[in-house]
């Protein structure tokens, strides 16, 4: 039995991954964090009140793993505190940069513990960037279009990110180029194009556009509900239990074959 205590519990994905625990014979949810106290009706019939600190909450529950479906602006901390304690972590929040990643790297191994980052769980979404590696290879210019819902406070999204990071790796010599307005000119073929559309009600739309001369290719992943992201944030769990101690990703998730 794995135990889980869901930070950001209150908020879309928090709430949706406190769901799918409850819904796993193998997983507990031990406790619930968000920045305000509210019960959470669990799909038992059940209650459960959401904790306000989440070191306390940790010191007193004895998690297994925390889940942190938070904010950009205070994820690194929340983080920092759930390593120096030696609990393991998946984050789903976004906003990491390349030094924020070397840190938490740094500190998880300094804790003899783990953590999975991931900026989007869903397994399409996964498939679709090893799919991007590949044509990569052989298609000059990329162009990725994201599209969320207005609540979004991030752009681009930490998945086009993810994305583009990817593709950078088979094509070193690339750099972003983040919308295009004004008289430009021609696409350099190193740019790749990221573009960040917001609508109501998107959950997670996803587009790359490869060309070359005389044919494009399109990959593209759409997510219609969330729960694709939960599922994923619970494979993760079961993944980062038993792992070494450093920093994973759902690559990793997927090599392991916890999706056979």
């Amino acid at each position: 039995m794995i135990r889980v205590l869901v930070n950001g519990a209150l908020g879309r994905m928090g709430s949706e991954v406190v769901k799918k625990v409850c819904a796993e014979a193998d997983l507990e949810l031990a406790a619930v964090v968000d920045i305000k106290e509210a019960n959470i009706a669990l799909e038992n019939g059940s209650t459960m009140t959401t904790q306000t600190d989440l070191v306390a909450a940790i010191q007193a529950c004895a998690p297994d793993v925390v889940v942190d479906f938070t904010r950009p602006d205070v994820v690194m901390e929340n983080l920092r505190k759930v390593l120096k304690l030696g609990v393991r972590a998946v984050v789903g929040t976004t906003g990491f940069k390349q030094a924020d990643l070397d840190e938490l790297d740094a500190l998880a191994k300094e804790n003899n513990t783990a953590l999975l980052i991931a900026p989007n769980f869903a397994l399409g979404a996964v498939v679709m960037m090893k799919l991007a590696c590949e044509a990569a290879k052989y298609f000059p210019h990329v162009e990725i279009i994201e599209k969320h819902h207005n609540n979004k406070v991030d752009a681009p999204s930490g998945t086009a990110l993810m994305l583009a990071d990817a593709i950078k790796e088979i094509a070193p010599n690339k750099f972003y180029v983040y919308g295009r307005s004004g008289f430009c000119g021609k696409r350099n073929q190193n740019e790749i194009g990221i573009h960040a559309v917001r609508c109501e009600n998107v959950v997670g739309e996803h587009e790359i556009i490869f060309s070359g001369d005389f044919e494009t290719v399109t990959l593209s992943h759409q997510a219609t509900d969330r729960s694709v992201f939960a599922e994923g944030a619970v494979k993760a769990c079961f993944f980062i239990a038993t792992k070494p101690k450093g920093l994973y990703d759902m690559n990793d998730v997927i090599n392991g074959n916890y999706y056979a």
